[in-house]
């Protein structure tokens, strides 16, 4: 098939010609497997990714993990068959078990202190946020005008680029103060802890609205509005600033009402389901872009106020080690995912777009008062962990030594 663009396929035509898929095989259903492979791999390491990063540190598994990504964007670009793709996508979903994870919890480790944390963490997510929403843009076009090759090259000079700055910056085994380090809390135990669930619980359920929306709301909007190719490559662009607005607020209002952290949070959620209940009524590219920035604000909102809360419960409950409860949090969003490519676009076909909107926005508002639960974390007091105390200068005298005695019990 060398016909190229002939009638009004744009660039999805050349997939059947430079990915000839299996025969019998239905190519949604193997875009979608593809898609969600990620995930599920990430979904299945994260728990084992997070016990390592609690042994071993927060640098060395952050550099094994963008090594790991560097590999599978590096192979997207030569990659000439859908087993390949397929290897590649899953290497991608090991990288980022040990890359999403370290970083955070480095993040979550070096900044101990409020309103530092939230300011850092509130960072990281809007960078997290640009690259997912300037992605379907960026490599659009440098398909379009410089080949399916380039937008993966680039994406992997960016990973190389930024393991050369973390073996400057943060060395791996650099320093010794790993080995005074305790081991962390165990993952399962701080699963079945009641506040951790209830944050890893909020974190899927905001994300589930962007997961099943990604895979579906092009088709929906091609008929059921008439969008263009650049309509549809730019739908999510947008929302990229209200993310970035509702992370600076959240932060802003953290620092100055600490206290009201769950707040925020059930908020988020509230402008969640409003906005995904909204998207079914809109009627051109202008109108749906209103309730997609409504989900991704709202999500800012929860992810930002949220996260730090995850580094406070486990100083306050448990042994101050990050990896294994921001492994946590990566599970969460990791079922909203692995599910959205596989299960939405099931959910749309035998109940309808507007049904699956309405479901999701519904979650979210009923979801939200849960959070209350989260109402007087903040009037706990921090624990002296084993950490503190290790890291803290050991006593001088027999007085010394009997508060201290006093503060491990």
């Amino acid at each position: 098939p060398a016909g190229g663009n002939g009638s009004g396929g744009g660039n999805r035509s050349l997939l059947p010609a430079r990915y000839p898929p299996a025969t019998g095989s239905n190519e949604d259903v193997q875009i979608g497997v593809l898609f969600a492979s990620k995930a599920m791999l990430q979904l299945l390491v994260n728990p084992l990714s997070g016990t390592l990063i609690d042994r071993v540190g927060y640098e060395a598994p952050l550099l094994a993990g963008l090594a790991v990504l560097f590999l599978s964007t590096a192979t997207f670009a030569f990659a000439e068959n859908y087993a390949t793709l397929f290897a590649a996508r899953s290497l991608q979903g090991l990288g980022s078990a040990f890359a999403d994870t370290a970083g955070i919890a480095l993040i979550a480790d070096r900044y101990a202190e409020e309103p530092a944390r939230s300011r850092a963490l509130g960072t990281a997510l809007a960078c997290i946020s640009f690259g997912s929403l300037a992605a379907p843009p960026f490599g659009g076009v440098l398909y379009e005008f410089a080949g399916k090759r380039v937008p993966f090259l680039v994406l992997a000079c960016v990973c190389l680029l930024d393991g050369l700055m973390l073996l400057v910056l943060a060395p791996p085994g650099g320093t010794g103060a790993r080995a005074n380090m305790p081991v962390g809390t165990p993952i399962h135990r701080l699963m079945i802890d009641p506040y951790i669930a209830v944050v890893a619980g909020a974190l899927a359920t905001c994300n589930i609205p962007l997961a099943f929306l990604e895979p579906t709301i092009a088709n929906w909007m091609k008929d059921s509005m008439g969008a263009s190719e650049w309509e549809v490559g730019l739908t999510w662009l947008p929302a990229f600033f209200p993310h970035v607005l509702g992370v600076y607020i959240t932060v802003q209002l953290a620092a100055a009402y600490p206290h009201l952290q769950w707040f925020y949070g059930a908020l988020g959620m509230a402008i969640i389901g409003a906005s995904s209940c909204l998207v079914p009524a809109c009627r051109n590219f202008g109108q749906v872009i209103i309730p997609l920035c409504g989900i991704c604000f709202g999500i800012a909102l929860v992810d930002t106020a949220l996260l730090p809360t995850l580094a406070f419960l486990v100083d306050v409950r448990h042994v101050s080690v990050y990896g294994s409860v921001y492994a946590i949090a990566d599970i969460s969003y990791c079922v909203a995912y692995a599910l959205g490519p596989v299960v939405a676009g099931q959910i749309v076909h035998t109940m309808g777009f507007a049904q699956l909107n309405l479901g999701m926005g519904l979650a979210n508002v009923l979801y939200a008062p849960v959070l209350l639960f989260l109402k007087n974390v903040c009037q706990m007091k921090p624990s002296h962990s084993e950490r503190n105390i290790l890291l803290e200068e050991g006593p001088k005298g027999l007085y010394d030594t009997i508060k201290m005695e006093e503060r491990k019990g």
